[in-house]
């Protein structure tokens, strides 16, 4: 159900380490909880950000929530796509709806975060 290459928080955030890069979305799981996302902003190119700091923000038709970095590093990216379409948080969390994408990351930090089964057994527990 949730992508086994991915590393995830009991936030909803996801985030993927390719060549010391890594890209942070939200899960499937946030989006439908979202519904229809209608608004995000993103995060300054060059801001540091802690783990756990807020560093985006997305509105929908249901709420307004912060996306949190689910590890430490500098933004190196932003994904203006979404800009003009919010859309795709909606569509594609996993590959077109990312959020921004961290360099100078501890990989130590992703020792506290959940792998696919943990998060899945944790959405399954937060649903009842």
């Amino acid at each position: 159900m949730f992508p086994k290459e991915m590393k995830y928080t009991k936030d909803h955030e996801w985030v993927r380490e390719d060549d010391g890069v890594y890209t942070v979305g939200i899960t499937s799981f946030a989006a439908e909880q979202l519904g229809d996302v209608t608004y995000v902003e993103l995060p300054e190119i060059g801001a540091e950000v802690e783990q756990g700091d807020s560093a985006a923000a997305v509105e929908s038709v249901k709420a307004a929530s912060d996306v949190y970095a689910p590890v430490g590093g500098r933004v190196c990216e932003t994904n203006h796509e979404l800009e003009a379409a919010p859309e795709l948080v909606n569509q594609d969390p996993y590959e077109q709806g990312w959020f921004f994408k961290l360099e100078g990351v501890s990989p130590a930090q992703l020792k506290s975060l959940l792998d696919a089964d943990a998060y899945e057994k944790y959405v399954g527990e937060q649903a009842h």
